[in-house]
């Protein structure tokens, strides 16, 4: 297909670089440097997508991240598309296959336009009026009509075979827009020696300058200005410059994130390189400089294919050298439109006409376009434009003096462009939380007041003539500099010429139109099929807030987050409302500014990585002797060593026999670990944990309980005092980072006066278990100097030292109930000090285990397990710890909770052992427990089962359970309903194993 509509010698797209892809199927040719829409276009193609409720044919209406309606998917095969592009950011390459979407079967014949027919009875809220009867419906009617329609593209259906990165930077001065405000204002900063990000979202900087053949700067072109500055700033090494890279949230304390897209835009493609970057920038200051978004106007059929914004097809001449129409008709709010008009006609076009909505046209621009026969109609509107998949006229009418529209007539034409004025980008200056004001002179909200160390510069805060848009950029760039640095530089200055004085006002809501509105369809968001005639209804239905209307309508709820449509709606809901726009407010912009790939997000967290495999120094001894491993939080764990084809039941038994008879080693590395440090650290643990601190002595440990504010329990574990400021604290494996954020909220904001440091050693430190009759006899000899003893070192005491020359924490404490040690060394020297106890422990049989043999023998002594015995509702008492809270301490975390009723209750759910009558019988974990067997269904649970295992110590099963009121009911049955028969239970003490503790403190 040829280009019929690429214009000779206009552009900044390579001639010399033929590129061929396709759409649709179809085969059409662009140059490099072209979007995909610009390449359409030049071969006279509008036609490239349908609307998502009505199914109307729809063409791009902009050029830029703004558009709503040219959405596309990307990409071939199920692993390699990417849906929802749009066409006007697509810049295409050699291969590109690009699709519609929203139709079927095809773009031309979309049997979803059946919904345009039904469109009076599809208003706003249609949905909340319809789907409420009949009740049956919903299941098998209307979900799954619902969920069939939804969404807008398809989705890939196997992994994406790209790769993405990430990386941090911090900087003085961020400048998010590469226009003429955020050129001169990196340019301002970087000459200090400020560190300099610039980024800007689209392939090449210069913003509003590169469709402008008119202005000169200096006496150059734009383009030509441009490529100076970017030159200057190319030789300044505290500058970074990113094209293609969209500044997508702002977040607190100047943390802004940006998405740098590399490689999509590669004719060959680039093997092995990220397709994307995130960054995440803290920057001391930030300059927007993100430009306007010309608005389109409200009239009906304004979103027909051939209808778009004037400055987009200045753009699309200018930049991509394509004329999108020959015969022209611009509906114009200010002078803006008069300098398309010119240009236009300059490349060939011929415009019919200027419906101008002003009732006095006196600029210099209109009288320009009078003088060289262009016809400008005061005072006039669009009515409604003629067509189907392409424009092939508007009905032009005049407003009369009262506010009616007079009779119209049919004007020919196949492009109509709408040149409403400009709406500020203040979407990055809202998600900072930076209050935003409304500005008469240029009819939209601007930037008012920071909540960041924030500067809008140029046209995202009103200021449109170009020299004065420079100059803004000078001095928001010099500001930053100074506040960031202190350093202060000259101005650069720079004298514009080219640039007609024009009209900056603009024209909010939808035109004045001549009858009903019953069938009018005139848009307001394209994308989501809002028409002003549906803000109205929401009007009159009773909303009154614009974020009420907002969800009503649907509108501003798009991908293009409300950039065309906002303000739009804003004047027909305050007009309805009879307020002014001011008063009506504003919707949020919510990040993402523009769409961004979850790759990007997940970066490298896929795969293997997206939940790491993280192992222990010890975890290949464990694999080479045949463990079979779990998943423990985010560690891998050995559950049990396997031994001539044991399964797990018989490699339980054996081991839990083998280390209640000699000894056995277990890897505990994984258990959390903080170092709590500081003068005040005895009064912090006193203030976080139930237990009293203040009198523990050095070298003494204790079992430690931590609640939440709302008395349940959080975590446990075993804190030695080393010093008498310093505590080594364990958690949970899976409470590691909960049990330190907590701390450190504590410590941040509720305890500041505290001198307590806290800091992670969970990695630092390889745990190795020796638990066993034989336990002091293999460590004795490897430990280097101090004296392990029952007199020296007895139950629940830690001392300092070294094992085989490496730096080591020894504690005696123990989970299995039998005399144990916990080996603490520097994770580097775990597998050494590992195969040196394992050596040692060979003549007494030392065995292996794992955390499933751990399981049986703590559950054999009446050990609890945070998240297994408690599941967030569980007191200290109510799991047999009240022993452990200090009665006499004024207050810690937790303690207010426990005077509440309801946690005093008598028929709180409290932990009991439980006992099968027939010991073979291993009860399932989480099986509930009842009074009366007989009872109908529902029946009235009592409590359930927390743990049960099969003890080859005691020769029976053994379970532990929560039961309403339990230790007022041992030695009562209870009953264990299954599908297949009713277990009964009795309820004895917890601890089934050694209950006087001779074993432990042997």
């Amino acid at each position: 297909m040829t280009q019929t509509c690429r214009i000779p010698g206009r552009g900044r797209v390579d001639v010399s670089k033929s590129v061929t892809f396709t759409f649709d199927g179809r085969s059409y040719s662009g140059y490099a440097g072209d979007t995909l829409a610009s390449a359409l276009l030049a071969h006279g193609r509008h036609l490239m997508g349908r609307s998502y409720k009505y199914h109307r044919p729809r063409g791009p209406i902009s050029a830029g991240s703004d558009e709503p309606n040219a959405l596309v998917g990307v990409g071939a095969g199920p692993a390699l598309h990417t849906p929802n592009m749009r066409a006007t950011q697509i810049e295409i390459h050699q291969g590109l296959v690009a699709v519609s979407q929203n139709r079927a079967p095809c773009l031309e014949f979309d049997l979803g336009a059946v919904n345009n027919l039904f469109s009076p009875l599809l208003g706003a809220g249609f949905y909340y009026k319809t789907f409420m009867w009949p009740k049956g419906f919903w299941d098998k009617v209307y979900e799954p009509i619902i969920r069939h329609a939804a969404g807008l593209g398809v989705s890939a259906t196997e992994p994406d075979p790209d790769h993405y990165a990430f990386r941090y930077e911090h900087c003085d001065v961020l400048v998010a827009g590469g226009g003429p405000a955020g050129l001169s204002a990196a340019l301002a900063a970087g000459r200090t020696g400020a560190r300099v990000i610039l980024v800007d979202e689209t392939a090449e900087f210069g913003g509003s300058l590169l469709s402008d053949r008119r202005v000169l700067i200096d006496g150059k072109t734009g383009p030509d200005w441009v490529a100076d500055v970017l030159a200057e700033l190319a030789t300044l090494p505290n500058v970074r410059v990113m094209n293609r890279c969209t500044a997508f949230n702002y977040g607190p304390h100047n943390m802004v994130a940006l998405c740098q897209r590399l490689t999509d835009h590669l004719m060959i493609g680039a093997p092995g390189r990220p397709r994307e970057r995130l960054w995440q920038v803290r920057a001391k200051e930030v300059v927007l400089a993100q430009g306007a978004l010309e608005r389109p106007m409200v009239f009906e059929g304004n979103d027909r294919p051939g209808v778009m914004l004037a400055s987009a097809a200045r753009t699309y001449l200018n930049r991509y050298g394509v004329l999108c129409g020959r015969k022209v008709v611009i509906m114009a709010a200010n002078d803006s439109a008069y300098r398309v008009a010119l240009d236009l006609l300059d490349a060939g076009a011929r415009v019919v006409a200027v419906a101008d909505v002003r009732p006095v046209v006196e600029s210099e621009l209109a009288r320009q376009c009078q003088q060289m026969g262009i016809k400008v109609y005061p005072s006039s509107v669009i009515q409604r434009v003629h067509g189907g998949q392409r424009v092939d006229g508007v009905e032009l009418a005049p407003v009369l003096p009262g506010g009616d529209v007079g009779r119209g007539r049919h004007v020919s034409a196949d492009l109509v462009l709408m040149a409403g004025g400009y709406t500020p980008s203040v979407h990055l200056f809202s998600q900072s939380r930076g209050k935003l004001r409304f500005d008469d002179r240029v009819g939209a909200y601007v930037p008012g007041e920071s909540a960041e160390r924030e500067r809008s510069a140029g046209a995202c805060r009103g200021v449109y003539q170009l020299e004065d848009v420079l100059a803004d950029g000078v001095q928001a760039g010099l500001a930053a500099a100074a506040a960031s640095t202190g350093q202060k530089g000259e101005a650069p200055q720079w004298s514009v010429s080219g640039q007609d004085k024009a009209d900056v006002a603009g024209f909010a809501g939808a035109l004045p139109r001549r009858g009903k509105d019953l069938h009018s369809m005139s848009f307001v968001d394209f994308q989501h099929d809002v028409t002003a005639k549906d803000i109205r209804l929401a009007v009159r239905e009773g909303f009154r807030s614009i974020e009420h209307i907002k969800r009503y309508t649907t509108t501003g709820m798009a991908t293009d987050q409300g950039k065309l449509s906002n303000v739009n709606a804003l004047g027909i809901a305050a007009y309805a409302l009879g307020a002014p726009v001011e008063q009506v407010g504003l919707t949020t912009f919510r990040p993402p500014f523009t769409p961004v790939t979850f790759g990007t997000f997940s970066g490298h967290a896929r795969g293997d990585l997206f939940d790491p495999d993280r192992r222990t120094s010890i975890d290949a001894w464990a694999r080479d002797q045949g463990a079979v491993f779990e998943d423990v939080s985010l560690w891998r764990r050995a559950r049990y060593f396997p031994r001539n084809g044991e399964d797990m039941e018989a490699a339980v038994r054996r081991e839990c026999l083998a280390m209640r008879a000699g000894v056995g080693i277990f890897d505990a590395s994984t258990l959390g670990k903080i170092e709590v440090v500081g003068p005040d650290a005895a009064t912090f643990m006193n203030r976080m944990y139930v237990n009293a601190w203040t009198k523990l002595g050095v070298g003494r440990c204790r079992y430690g309980l931590l609640c939440r504010e709302n008395g349940f329990v959080y975590d446990d574990g075993v804190v030695g005092r080393i010093a008498d400021d310093r505590f080594h604290v364990t958690t949970t494996t899976g409470g590691a980072s909960g049990v330190l954020a907590m701390m450190e909220d504590y410590l941040q904001t509720e305890w500041p006066d505290l001198d307590v440091w806290l800091t992670s050693t969970s990695e630092q430190w390889s745990v190795i278990a020796v638990q066993g009759p034989k336990a002091r006899e293999v460590l004795a000899p490897l430990v280097d100097g101090p004296d392990i003893s029952a007199q020296a070192m007895p139950h629940m005491s830690v001392v300092e030292g070294t094992i085989q020359g490496a730096p080591m924490r020894l504690f005696r404490v123990s989970f299995s109930g039998e005399l144990g040690f916990e080996v603490n060394v520097p994770a580097t020297e775990g597998r050494r000090i590992w195969d040196a106890i394992w050596a040692a422990g060979q003549p007494f049989g030392m065995t292996p285990y794992g955390t499933e043999t751990m399981h049986v023998l703590r559950a054999e002594k009446g050990y609890i397990i945070v998240g297994q015995e408690t599941d967030g509702t569980a007191t200290p008492d109510d799991v047999g710890c009240g022993w452990a809270i200090g009665k006499a301490k004024k207050d810690f975390v937790g303690k207010r909770s426990f005077a509440l009723p309801a946690l005093q209750a008598p028929d709180r759910l409290q932990l009991v052992g439980l006992l099968t009558q027939a010991p073979d019988i291993v009860l399932e974990e989480g099986a509930q427990l009842v009074g009366d067997p007989q009872e109908p269904i529902p029946m009235h649970k009592l409590g359930h089962v927390t743990s049960s295992y099969f003890s080859a110590t005691l020769g029976r099963s053994i379970a532990l359970g929560m039961v309403s009121g339990g230790r007022a009911r041992k030695g009562e049955v209870l009953y264990v309903p299954m599908e297949d028969r009713v277990i009964p239970v009795k309820l004895v003490d917890p601890v089934f194993y050694d209950a006087e503790g001779v074993r432990l403190n042997g």
